[in-house]
């Protein structure tokens, strides 16, 4: 805006009729109020512009999917090897540490064969011993001539059959002492003894189980989910609430941890498959009991949001707001307004949760790049 300061009269010297004091006066008042203009326009234009967050339009829609406790760690221990049961040192919600013996099977025929494997080691080792004398004996007396080259080619060849056999038996005794170690049944890690499926003096058989362990310090919720919901089912979509109605009180909500979507759905039933963490060490809480996850809904991000009517405009055939950017710059957004209620209105498409609309969409577009 520009002013324009007319100062009248001349100085008396030169033929003014005003004094020189009365115009000196008025000159300066002129100069103030002109830096007086300037300062109050540029705090002006340096005041950051008004916004409003855009806010989401009721809560988070969600769906219950059914779902069950599981142990992140369940084993089902069975045996390598066949026997008769003649051990069994736990029962069903017994604690276990890692290593602990948990049964044991006949072990008898594997004590023996172990040692008939020992037994050949020492022969093995004995006829080692005896060509390796001999070929001894063969290089001095060929060093001598005293026998001919096919008697020295001869002992080398016993030397290396003898030690050959020697490694063999070793291999052996130690597959058999293996064999026995696995007669021994312990606990691959700490944790309970869930369900004991055997009695004492019941026949082992490899890859039968004899029980199930697991560990109760890490908890899941694994939940069906239809395919329809999955597109709900990524980070950020919204708050996932697990509620455990049997557990007590202070472990009824816990909070949920990461979510897991299996990457295969069922071909039958055309659902997938979620597990969601648990905090660890909840009290009256254990694998197989029900519990319920609150999914957000698939159409969770596009629920309509409210601004303040003022931050909405027409231009020609579209409505608009400006939208702070991430460098603070008003941007031109368009939008589709859906209503306006008490001051405020219904943004259906355009705009997130969140984001910063300017109110004064006159002043926006001056400083709109």
């Amino acid at each position: 805006m520009a002013i324009t300061l007319r100062i009248s009269g001349k100085c008396r010297p030169c033929g003014g009729q005003a004094p020189c004091g009365t115009r000196r006066g008025s000159a300066a008042a002129a100069l103030a109020a002109t830096a007086l203009f300037a300062a109050t326009s540029a705090t002006a234009a340096a005041a950051p512009p008004a916004t409003a967050a855009a806010e989401r339009e009721g809560p988070v829609r969600t769906f219950a999917a059914e779902g069950t406790i599981q142990a992140v760690r369940q084993t089902q221990v069975a045996p390598q090897v066949a026997g008769r049961i003649t051990a069994l040192t736990v029962l069903a919600g017994d604690r276990v540490s890692a290593g602990q013996v948990l049964a044991r099977i006949d072990e008898r025929a594997a004590d023996q064969q172990s040692q008939a494997s020992r037994a050949l080691v020492a022969a093995a080792q004995a006829e080692l011993e005896a060509a390796r004398r001999e070929l001894e004996r063969s290089r001095r007396l060929f060093a001598r001539q005293y026998i001919s080259q096919a008697a020295m080619d001869e002992a080398e060849a016993r030397f290396k059959v003898a030690e050959a056999r020697s490694l063999a038996s070793s291999a052996n005794a130690g597959v058999a002492g293996t064999s026995a170690l696995l007669h021994t049944i312990v606990a691959p890690y700490a944790g309970v003894v869930a369900s004991v499926a055997v009695e004492l003096g019941d026949s082992a058989m490899p890859g039968k189980p004899l029980l199930t362990l697991f560990d109760p310090g890490a908890l899941r919720v694994e939940a069906i989910v239809p395919e329809g919901a999955s597109g709900g089912l990524h980070d950020g979509a919204g708050s996932i609430r697990v509620d455990i109605p049997a557990a007590p009180e202070a472990s009824r909500n816990p909070s949920a941890g990461p979510l897991q979507v299996l990457p295969t759905a069922d071909p039958a039933s055309h659902t997938l498959v979620v597990r969601l963490g648990l905090p660890a060490k909840l009290a009256g809480v254990i694998p197989g009991m029900y519990a319920r996850v609150l999914l957000p809904a698939a159409d969770a991000d596009r629920a309509s949001v409210l601004v303040p009517a003022a931050a909405v405009f027409r231009r020609s055939e579209m409505y608009a707001v400006y939208v702070l950017d991430s460098g603070g710059r008003p941007r031109l957004r368009q939008v589709r307004p859906g209503g306006t209620a008490g001051g405020r209105t219904r943004v259906l498409a355009g705009l997130e949760p969140g984001e910063q609309v300017l109110l004064d969409p006159l002043s926006a577009e001056r400083q709109a790049p």
